[in-house]
């Protein structure tokens, strides 16, 4: 499985570094991309994010990581706000296995997933072979076939040790 997290108040790493810290304590983190920063998706006139993504194995369901990151991401200071807006941090259930899941409140492979250079660019670092569920592509793939800006993505950093720092 695999989650992205995003950061574009405060001090943004540090919001990352103290999600990788509590993901860590919930499921066994086996790799984690560099850091990228990237420009904001959506509503543009808002700070750029950092971001990063995770690939993890657990026992736990999907359901049960979706409450983890929610839980995560009200712990760690973020607010509710207008979609795609500022935010203190985010984590996104990207991939579940080889799982497709579309529920309301729950859709797996993440629905814009194959849109998106800021979590395409880092994924692909950490598993880029690895297949999209449910679409005729890899994650490497479908990062070779984005139409990209330059400048949209650029990494800022190697990968946030996951034990460098518990949640405040």
């Amino acid at each position: 499985m695999a989650f992205g997290l995003g950061a574009n108040l405060g001090d943004r790493k540090s919001a990352i570094a103290a999600a990788l810290a509590e993901l860590a304590l919930n499921v066994e983190i086996t790799a984690i991309s560099s850091v990228y920063e990237t420009a904001p998706y959506g509503l543009r006139d808002q700070p750029a994010f950092l971001n990063c993504c995770v690939a993890a194995d657990t026992t736990r369901s999907a359901r049960s990581l979706l409450g983890l990151a929610a839980s995560l991401e009200s712990r760690l200071g973020r607010r509710p706000r207008e979609r795609w807006g500022p935010r203190e941090i985010d984590i996104d259930l990207l991939l579940y296995g080889d799982q497709i899941i579309d529920e309301p409140d729950l859709v797996v492979p993440h629905p814009g997933l194959l849109d998106r250079a800021f979590v395409l660019v880092p994924l692909a670092e950490i598993a880029p072979q690895r297949a999209v569920p449910g679409r005729d592509v890899t994650v490497g793939g479908a990062l070779a076939r984005l139409a990209r800006t330059p400048g949209d993505v650029r990494r800022v950093g190697g990968p946030i040790d996951a034990s460098d720092r518990a949640a405040p």
